[in-house]
């Protein structure tokens, strides 16, 4: 005689199937997925959730859990759910804008933009101009070429028409 909660039947249409034993059978497929697929397939074939367990290297709460996601929702209930947390402030366009401003223009009265100025100008905070920065790896400052100094006073201070030494 069985114990414990009567579990639902699982049914995996023939499609499904096919797209399941590819997941769990593709290297490129991500692990998680991977086994998420495994554990639904051995479900299918009729293996009780500890036995699926034990096969597959994880808790039979885990087995429950993909088993009932993959009842209710199919193949999209195999994917990672939104994680927790504040939602983005900062939209994509605007980091668009960011790294365009950046790699195509140049401030006022300056050589080089600067995250200050950057800030001020985009009307978001510096802490936010060098996370964008960071992430795609833009130095405005570190130029490969040189670059003439914006200052119209320059030659005056130093009295010839050359750059001063």
């Amino acid at each position: 005689m069985r114990t414990g909660r009567p579990k639902k039947p699982l049914e995996v249409p023939a499609e499904d199937r096919e797209k399941l034993s590819l997941i769990a059978r593709r290297p490129k497929s991500s692990q998680a997925m991977a086994m998420r697929a495994r554990i639904v397939l051995s479900c299918e074939q009729g293996m009780s959730n500890s036995e699926v367990a034990r096969k597959a290297h994880v808790t039979g709460a885990t087995v429950g859990k993909w088993r009932e996601r993959f009842r209710e929702f199919g193949l999209d209930g195999l994917l990672d759910e939104p994680r927790v947390g504040a939602p983005r402030k900062i939209t994509d366009r605007q980091i668009e804008e960011v790294v365009t401003k950046t790699l195509e223009s140049m401030p006022a009265n300056s050589t080089h933009w600067s995250t200050r100025l950057m800030a001020e100008q985009m009307g978001l905070s510096q802490n936010a101009i060098v996370r964008i920065w960071h992430a795609f790896g833009l130095q405005p400052h570190r130029v490969e070429n040189f670059k003439f100094s914006k200052d119209l006073n320059l030659w005056r201070r130093c009295g010839t028409l050359s750059p001063c030494t």
